[in-house]
């Protein structure tokens, strides 16, 4: 997920809240009244109107579902009190993605004023073209991922401007952004430096690398299934961007000074992260340097957006600090640009940020109830097979995407509910850690409220819903996890099992 972004203080030590007068059908009301009210919200109330998702009665309706949890709760004996101090702590372990994603949005506003952003389409509309564009996509988001252990930063970044590029050659957004998080999610699952990589092997009881290797065996195929499958859309994607790309490089030439100088500005974050500097400290180096190839390579666009006739020093501050923080553009008289030279800054964020908070509440008040907890436990007494156990924790990670709508509660709250199982039935814990990766780390971009889910589409600019049946990697992941645990394939089990 956020890997090095998101990180609450110390999320294998959070408590799993339970509440032995709350049964599973009283901890399902909330889920199914949430599920109802989002349902009509979108598909009938909203139907068709593209801001819905963050224009604010979805962030409504989950607090509305925080209400009827809080109801189910005074009847089970749960007073108000706890559920505020739960719905604190979870807002609190969301402070990190906050800051992130005014970040975020500050280099998104310095890199377009700079140039960074165009340039890029630039250069990538000339090697790039709709037929390996999205398999391109996959591979190119996949080795920055590896390399940062953030697919955070990898959409921040290059996901950004392949998006860009994909407008450009009218190569359909939503299969754009599905294969920029396929590519992203898969770098961040399996590098050592993801946060999520280290926490699942913590939370089973395995090491790091054992994990890591153990994860392979699902992950290497999903991924060249989702790049088959993006090969053959391209090889049948029917566009007309190609042979219109060259008015397009003459519109960005005209509107910006292009250079391959200002490919250094992204190298130095994406080394930053590397080098594990936190990434709030590498994205606001990121955003001033931004500034500063803004003033140097583009300073008629700066004065414009500063409102001034001339480049004076107060002209720039406006025209820099405009661009970290508000709407900004830079002039082109082709339509086909006008949206992809326009950036929001940090105010573009904050409905995202609204959302985040309002579904920290819903999540906090179930946790409170004792409600996640008691669906963890109804699965899993469900499932009795070896099977079971392992389509037990795939659905527990996805429904508390759903319903706590964080991704590290659905990697820590199902490891510590079945760690022991796993041992009971003789299973060594990286199979444990293993499933929990492939079915929590990846599926919380498919879930729009959840913070991944917010987080990417605000980012890339493309709704969950339109970029969620293209996240091919995404939803494989946790059937590649099903398929091998059915057949009994590289299902480690411990030398001496270990019994009830």
């Amino acid at each position: 997920m956020q890997s090095q972004d998101i990180k609450p203080t110390d999320p294998k030590d959070d408590q799993v809240v339970e509440n032995v007068e709350l049964n599973i059908w009283e901890a399902l009301i909330p889920v199914v009244a949430l599920i109802a009210m989002l349902a009509y919200n979108v598909l009938v109330a909203y139907n068709g109107e593209d801001d819905n998702p963050l224009g604010g009665s979805n962030q409504f309706v989950l607090l509305l579902g925080a209400a009827v949890a809080a109801i189910v709760g005074f009847f089970n004996k749960v007073n108000f009190e706890q559920m505020v101090e739960e719905v604190a702590v979870n807002i609190k372990s969301t402070a990190s993605a906050i800051l992130i994603l005014l970040m975020v949005g500050a280099l998104a506003g310095t890199w377009l004023i700079s140039g960074i952003i165009p340039t890029m389409i630039y250069y990538g509309l000339q090697v790039l073209n709709p037929t390996i564009f999205l398999a391109a996509c996959v591979i190119i988001c996949a080795i920055i991922s590896v390399a940062t252990g953030s697919s955070w930063t990898t959409s921040a970044t290059v996901g950004i401007a392949l998006i860009g590029i994909a407008d450009a050659l009218h190569v359909p957004l939503g299969m754009t952004a599905g294969a920029v998080l396929s590519g992203a999610y898969f770098g961040d699952k399996i590098s050592p430096m993801s946060d999520t990589t280290n926490l699942a092997p913590a939370m089973a009881g395995t090491d790091l690398f054992t994990h890591i290797k153990y994860m392979l065996y699902t992950t290497v195929p999903t991924i060249i299934i989702t790049l088959i499958v993006f090969i053959i859309i391209g090889l049948n994607l029917d566009t007309t961007g190609k042979a219109d790309t060259h008015l397009i490089l003459a519109s960005v030439n005209k509107a910006i000074h292009v250079s391959p100088w200002l490919f250094v500005v992204p190298v130095i974050v994406i080394v930053l992260i590397i080098k594990k500097t936190s990434p709030l400290i590498a994205l606001l180096i990121g955003t001033l340097l931004g500034g500063v190839a803004a003033l140097i390579f583009q300073p008629e666009i700066v004065t414009s957006i500063g409102g001034g006739t001339s480049l004076d020093f107060r002209t720039a501050y406006r025209g820099i600090m405009n661009a970290i923080t508000i709407e900004s553009s830079i002039p082109t008289d082709n339509e086909a640009l006008k949206g992809l030279f326009t950036g929001g800054g940090m105010s573009k964020m904050l409905p995202t940020i609204w959302l985040i908070l309002c579904a920290m509440t819903f999540g906090g008040v179930m946790d409170a109830i004792g409600a996640l907890a008691a669906i963890s436990k109804a699965l899993l007494k469900v499932f009795h097979t070896v099977f079971g156990l392992f389509a037990s924790t795939v659905f527990s990670c996805l429904a508390l995407n759903v319903t706590a709508s964080d991704q590290y509660l659905a990697i820590v709250i199902p490891g510590k509910m079945y760690a022991k199982a796993f041992r009971d039935k003789g299973l060594a814990p990286e199979n444990l850690s293993r499933t929990l990766e492939d079915s929590g780390t990846v599926t919380s971009v498919l879930v729009p409220w959840n913070t991944c889910g917010a987080y990417q589409s605000t980012v890339l600019g493309v709704d969950t819903l339109h970029y969620a049946g293209y996240a091919i990697f995404n939803w494989l992941s946790p059937f590649m996890t099903l398929l091998f645990a059915a057949f009994r394939i590289k299902i480690r089990q411990l030398a001496s099992p270990v019994k009830a």
